[in-house]
């Protein structure tokens, strides 16, 4: 029996319709959902402390998302370069969920303690660790990037650390260390009371000084401050920048930097007196004061036997004044001081004396 054409033109097109649908291939293994190894592993260390950061997976080797992480292995090494973790040195919790966005990248950290026998005065000895992430199964696809972190001895935090304040600055003291065949330096940073923010105030070298001293003139006036200082051993590598280990931190110093200092003395103080033909007056000058937070500067007048008066009503902004009140035939002694923002006073100057004819 033959078929009219267009019967058999679309029984033609449901078979090749079936024949497609039916042709998907061999199927896929089933995922493993192993956590891709991390490739940012950083270290840092603090004493007997190496604290490790790193970013949660959140894809598989099979390029699949992560869809449940396990705990992460920390792995700690005398060899350089290792494939297995061996014996994890420890174990970070389960990541908890994150309500970031997932273009966000989540981190985790781990601290760890290195045992006293593994450290050492050999600068050139050196400890390795990586991290391996888990999937819930507890399995791994292998350890992340390698970092190295150096087995040098750190000094104990500085012993007397104090701080007193002067008029140039806070000025910090403590006692220095037995040098030993490491390299040392001392590093002291300061914070401002309510702040997480901390500033370097700067470093001094060990040297062998039996006590060391450091001024911090870069603070504000009437703050409240904390400082502490630290040990920090200083490793020279070959080819290799330099590599530096913080010891531990002494308890903090609090200081209120209230000012209560005045500003320099004025110096230089010179009378002119001017007068012929006109009304009779004596012109003041002296050298700039230099102080940042000076506000101004004031006169004292007085005639020989009596006590000095200020003849200014305001402050004056610049190291100059003419008095026009004297009075012919009269002996005047003239002495300034400077005044800051805070309103405290120096001293009086040198006297400087000028007669009006």
């Amino acid at each position: 029996m033959r078929l009219p054409v267009g019967k058999l033109l679309a029984l033609l097109t449901a078979t090749a319709i079936m024949t497609a649908c039916a042709s998907i291939g061999p199927p896929l293994p089933p995922s493993l959902e192993l956590p891709k190894p991390p490739t940012d592993l950083r270290a840092v260390r603090k004493g007997d402390r190496v604290t490790l950061t790193w970013t949660i997976p959140t894809a598989t080797t099979d390029r699949q998302t992560v869809r449940s992480v396990g705990a992460t292995r920390i792995c700690r090494s005398l060899q350089s370069d290792f494939t297995q973790c061996g014996v994890p040195v420890g174990e970070a919790p389960v990541a908890a969920t994150s309500t970031k966005s997932p273009k966000q990248k989540n981190t985790a950290s781990y601290t760890d303690t290195l045992p006293a026998t593994l450290l050492n005065d050999d600068p050139s000895s050196f400890i390795t660790y990586a991290v391996e992430a888990l999937n819930a199964d507890g399995r791994g696809a292998g350890p992340s990037n390698r970092v190295r972190v150096a087995l040098a001895r750190t000094l104990p935090p500085p012993r007397d650390f104090t701080a007193h304040l002067t008029a140039q600055g806070v000025v910090l003291n403590w006692t220095n260390a037995v040098p030993s065949s490491m390299h040392y330096l001392y590093r002291v940073h300061r914070r401002l009371e309510g702040s997480k923010d901390e500033t370097l105030v700067g470093e001094v070298p060990a040297g062998n000084e039996p006590s060391l001293t450091l001024t911090d003139s870069s603070f504000e006036w009437q703050k409240n401050y904390e400082y502490r200082a630290e040990a920090v051993t200083v490793l020279p590598q070959k080819d290799k920048p330099e590599v530096q280990i913080e010891g531990e931190d002494t308890p903090p110093v609090k200081v209120f930097a209230n000012d209560i200092f005045p500003p320099e003395l004025p110096s230089s103080l010179q009378a002119v007196f001017s007068g012929p033909g006109q009304q009779p007056f004596i012109d003041l000058i002296w050298a700039p004061v230099s102080d940042v937070d000076l506000d101004g500067y004031n006169v004292y007048r007085h005639e020989e036997g009596a006590a000095p008066v200020k003849v200014n009503a305001e402050l004056l902004k610049t190291p100059a004044y003419r008095d026009n009140t004297v009075v012919a035939g009269k002996r005047y002694l003239y002495s300034v001081s400077s005044v800051d923002v805070r309103g405290n006073e120096s001293a009086k100057s040198e006297e400087a004396e000028e007669t009006v004819p």
